[in-house]
């Protein structure tokens, strides 16, 4: 299905979930006054008007995004995301060179006086855990191609966490410069692997990051 600015791409349907690719600079759900009504979770309404929301991707973010057909499913799925049986990975372009590999392990907290932002806080913060691996990198641009493997689902989790490793997102008008070629975040939720609730069935979706 389409829409007059954003293209939105259907990956999967069955009788009980679909999986669409939202683009980056779409809301996935409505926001608060008229001029925020356009969203992933409409244009998907307007042809499935069974769906229903299961979980967010900010608005900067592009990637794989799920959505029940029922009540029922929105739950058993909603579940999974919350005991942490869903496994998702995001593909990010970021400042600097990282290590091959490794975890990032701060707790976040929501810094009221600066909303929407999060912050690290040790004293007050929620256990967060990003697992991270370098895919590529560029010497001529410093810049490093990762994967990212949010273990907990905190919000901003991979930007802040990143950007307190000393490598932002590029892109990260939040907590990073904001400034980059792309005019985007170059964050994409790349990969979803879940087992079906009701058929049992291993499911894996992959999206190829459009930088």
């Amino acid at each position: 299905m389409t829409a007059t600015s954003n293209a939105v791409e259907l990956l999967y349907s069955d009788d009980t979930l679909l999986l669409l690719n939202k683009p980056a600079g779409l809301l996935a759900v409505p926001g608060r006054g008229e001029d925020k009504q356009d969203c992933l979770s409409s244009r998907t309404q307007s042809q499935f008007p069974d769906a229903l929301v299961v979980h967010r991707l900010d608005m900067a973010t592009s990637g794989l995004m799920l959505f029940a057909r029922s009540a029922e499913m929105q739950r058993q799925l909603s579940y999974l995301f919350r005991e942490r049986l869903v496994e998702k990975r995001y593909v990010a372009l970021v400042q600097g060179q990282l290590a091959a590999d490794g975890e990032i392990n701060l707790p976040i907290a929501a810094d009221w006086p600066n909303r929407p932002l999060r912050k690290i806080d040790h004293a007050t913060g929620k256990h967060s855990l990003t697992r991270y691996r370098l895919l590529a990198y560029d010497p001529a641009s410093d810049t490093s191609h990762v994967e990212l493997q949010p273990v907990t689902g905190r919000t901003h989790q991979l930007r802040i966490h990143m950007a307190s490793s000393g490598h932002p997102i590029l892109g990260d008008a939040l907590y990073g410069s904001g400034l980059n070629s792309a005019g985007r975040l170059l964050l994409h939720a790349s990969e979803l692997a879940f087992v079906h609730p009701q058929t049992g069935v291993a499911l894996q979706f992959s999206s190829s990051p459009p930088f």
